[in-house]
């Protein structure tokens, strides 16, 4: 593959992965290679590359026969995927801890500080999260457990994190305005500086816990399976 190729392969790429992860392709939808080139311009082959990328991410499925659609969501989905999130990203962290150096330190105090100025919402019309948000959120967490030296253990925090990140889209409809979340990011940066390994899995798992509650409330507020809120 050519340097051209191969950079128009990466746009395609994080162009649909964006998409996907800010809400502008709904969860369940189909994703006909057809239409996937005439909205992001690249050739059959950077768009089938860039879906199995998505693939091995674990957002995007592929069915046999019926081409790529984007994982869908549900209750039970999330439930499962909240305990594994905590379990893993909470060993995860507590390793961080135990072994991260002054570096690893510098860049959570930088990510979280990047994250905290960087708007939310994007200027569409639909008021989907922004890229730069989602990029920011994305790297703070990263930041978080960068000093665990289990590469594994990192990669599939890394995985599951990017499935809640549909979840995360609907469940900001749902937020209060007495939710302060960089406060709770901001709590967690405190405890981990702190070598509070207890505390920051602690802050972790209730973060976690808040978002997939707030996304199971407005489910349960609408009396609707979660197939049927992502049709509004």
């Amino acid at each position: 593959m050519s340097a051209r190729s191969a950079t128009r392969t990466e746009q395609v790429y994080t162009r649909l992965r964006n998409d996907i992860l800010a809400g502008r392709l709904q969860p369940g939808a189909r994703l006909p290679f057809a239409e996937l080139a005439q909205r992001y311009g690249g050739s059959m082959s950077a768009i089938r590359e860039g879906l199995q990328r998505l693939v091995e991410e674990g957002i995007v499925v592929s069915e046999p026969q019926l081409g790529f659609r984007v994982v869908a969501v549900s209750a039970d989905d999330l439930h499962d995927l909240t305990v594994a999130r905590c379990e893993i990203e909470g060993l995860a962290l507590r390793y961080a801890i135990m072994h991260g150096d002054l570096a690893w330190e510098s860049e959570i105090v930088a990510a979280a500080y990047a994250l905290e100025r960087t708007p939310v919402q994007s200027d569409d019309a639909d008021q989907s999260m922004s890229d730069e948000w989602i990029g920011a959120h994305r790297r703070f967490h990263q930041a978080l457990i960068a000093g665990c030296p289990n590469k594994r253990l990192r990669a599939i925090a890394s995985s599951l994190r990017d499935a809640a990140e549909l979840y995360r889209h609907w469940s900001r409809r749902a937020e209060q305005p007495t939710r302060e979340v960089d406060a709770e990011h901001g709590a967690m940066v405190e405890a981990v500086l702190a070598r509070d390994a207890d505390l920051a899995t602690q802050l972790l798992e209730q973060h976690l816990r808040t978002t997939a509650e707030l996304f199971l409330d407005r489910v349960s507020g609408h009396g609707e399976p979660a197939a049927v809120l992502l049709s509004e």
